[in-house]
C-alpha cells in the first residue's frame, strides 16, 4: 500500500472506480495518509456509498462527479463537489487528455488473476477500461472477492502499474421489493415488450418489478449499461436467450454490474455474460442494430410535451444524465425501437405530480421528441410521433387526477 500511496503525486487529478468496484482499502489508506497531498482531485462515476476521504473535504480531497448520488452530498454541501452533466457515453472523453477533467491516475478494482495471468475488472468495466487508457499511472486494488468477468475488462499484467492486495467485501447495494404500484407497473410494461426483443433497464424496485413480471416472455435480450440480480432470476426462467443479439448471440450484455453477492456470484467466469466498453454498451452506432430495442428507464418528472427530467428535483441536483440519452437516441435509431419512461405518477406521498406541464431547458435530459410511451399505475400513453397537443392528452390520461397543471401553471 505505502508504494501506492507514494507514487500518487500531490495535485494529482485520480479517477477511482464507484459502484460496487469502490476500492475501499486505498481509499481508505488515502484518508489516513491525507497528510501526504495539499490537494487531490478524485474523480468518479456513481458511487453507492461515501468514499472515506469525503471526511476530508478541501483538506486536501474534492471530488468530480460524472454522475452524483446521494454520496456526494457531503461533499457538495462543503463546497467540495464538481459535477459533470454529461451523458454516459462521454465519460470517457471528460477523463481524456483535453477534457474536462482529464486524469493522472487511475485506481481500479480487479480480480485475482486467472490461470492464463490475467486480471478481470469484474463488476464495473465501462468507466475504469476508459480511465485506464487514458492514465499515466493505473492502480489495481486485487480481491480475491471480485469476480472474474469476461470481455473487455481482462487485463494483462503490463496493463496494471502497481499491484494492491486487498480482502474486502464488495459494495452491495440494498435490494428492496416492489411495492403495489411498482409490480403494477412492471405489468404494464411488460405487456408492452415482445419475444425477441433487445432490452436495457436500470436498476431499483421498479425495474425488478418489470423485470419479475418478462419471466413468460422468450428469446429476449439484455443489451444494458449495468444489469442486477432482477436480470439473474430472468435469465434463469429461460426468458434470456440473447439469440437476436447481432454481436454478441446468446449473451447478456452490459459494461456495468450492481446490487448483492447474488448478481457478483452469477457473472463470476459465466460465459453467457460479456463486459463491454462503453462504446458498444452506450454506442448510438451499436444500439442502433439491435432489433427491437427497447429502453426502460425511469425519471423524476414528465412535461405534457414528453420531455423528461432525470436529474433533479427543484434546484437540487440528484443525479446525472446517465446513460437516459444514449439510449433514448439509440432507440430512435434502432428498427423498432423505443425508449419508454416507466415512473409512478405521483412523488412525496401522492402530493406531488410526476407529470408536469413543462420543464425548464435546464431539466431536461431526454427531449419529447425521443420518448416512446410513458407508463405509470393509471396506464401506458403512446406518445411517440404524436403532435403535442396529443402528447399532452395522453400524458394527462396516465397522471393522478387533479394534481398535473398545464404549462401556465393551471390545473386541468
Amino acid at each position: 500500500m505505502s508504494q501506492a500511496l507514494d507514487a500518487i503525486a500531490d495535485r494529482s487529478r485520480i479517477f477511482v472506480s464507484g459502484g460496487s468496484a469502490t476500492p475501499r482499502a486505498i481509499d481508505r489508506a488515502m484518508a489516513a495518509e491525507r497528510d501526504r497531498w495539499a490537494e487531490i482531485e478524485l474523480v468518479t462515476d456513481r458511487l453507492v456509498e461515501p468514499l472515506a476521504v469525503f471526511a476530508h473535504p478541501n483538506a486536501p480531497f474534492r471530488v468530480v462527479s460524472l454522475q452524483p448520488s446521494p454520496a456526494v452530498d457531503g461533499m457538495r454541501a462543503a463546497g467540495a463537489l464538481i459535477t459533470r452533466a454529461v451523458p454516459f457515453s462521454r465519460f470517457g472523453s471528460v477523463m481524456a487528455a483535453g477534457g474536462s477533467s482529464p486524469i493522472d491516475v487511475a485506481i481500479v478494482h480487479v480480480s485475482q488473476p486467472g490461470p492464463d495471468g490475467r486480471f478481470s475488472l469484474g463488476v464495473s468495466v465501462a468507466t475504469p477500461v476508459t480511465a485506464i487508457a487514458s492514465a499515466d499511472l493505473v492502480i489495481a486494488q486485487v480481491n480475491q472477492r471480485m469476480p472474474y468477468s469476461f470481455g473487455a475488462g481482462e487485463l494483462d499484467r503490463d496493463e496494471l502499474d502497481l499491484l494492491v492486495e486487498v480482502d474486502h467485501p464488495l459494495v452491495e447495494s440494498v435490494r428492496r421489493e416492489p411495492d403495489e404500484t411498482a409490480v403494477t407497473i412492471g405489468a404494464l410494461v411488460a405487456e408492452l415488450i415482445p419475444d425477441r426483443a433487445m432490452i436495457q433497464i436500470g436498476v431499483g424496485a421498479l425495474a425488478d418489478a418489470v423485470l419479475a413480471a418478462l419471466t413468460d416472455h422468450r428469446d429476449l435480450g439484455v443489451h444494458s449499461g449495468m444489469i442486477s440480480d432482477g436480470i439473474v432470476e430472468l435469465h434463469r426462467s429461460g426468458a434470456t436467450t440473447g439469440v437476436t443479439h447481432p454481436r454478441f448471440p446468446g449473451r447478456l450484455v452490459t459494461g456495468l454490474v450492481g446490487g448483492t453477492a447474488t448478481v457478483f456470484e452469477f457473472i463470476d467466469r459465466n460465459p453467457d455474460v460479456v463486459m463491454v466498453p462503453t462504446s458498444i454498451s452506450h454506442g448510438i452506432d451499436v444500439v442502433a442494430t439491435l432489433p427491437d430495442f427497447t429502453a426502460i428507464n425511469s425519471a423524476v418528472e414528465v412535461a405534457l410535451d414528453g420531455s423528461v427530467n432525470g436529474e433533479m428535483i427543484g434546484d437540487r441536483v440528484v443525479s446525472g444524465p446517465g446513460g437516459a440519452p444514449d439510449y433514448a437516441a439509440g432507440a430512435a435509431a434502432a428498427p423498432g425501437g423505443r425508449f419508454v419512461v416507466a415512473m409512478p405518477a405521483t412523488a412525496a406521498q401522492g402530493q406531488v405530480s410526476r407529470i408536469v406541464g413543462e420543464l425548464a431547458a435546464t431539466k431536461i435530459t431526454v427531449p419529447g421528441h425521443l420518448v416512446s410511451l410513458v407508463v405509470t399505475e393509471h396506464g401506458a400513453a403512446d406518445i411517440g410521433g404524436l403532435p403535442l397537443d396529443r402528447r399532452a392528452a395522453a400524458l394527462r390520461a396516465v397522471a393522478a387526477p387533479d394534481l398535473v397543471s398545464d404549462p401556465g401553471g393551471r390545473p386541468v
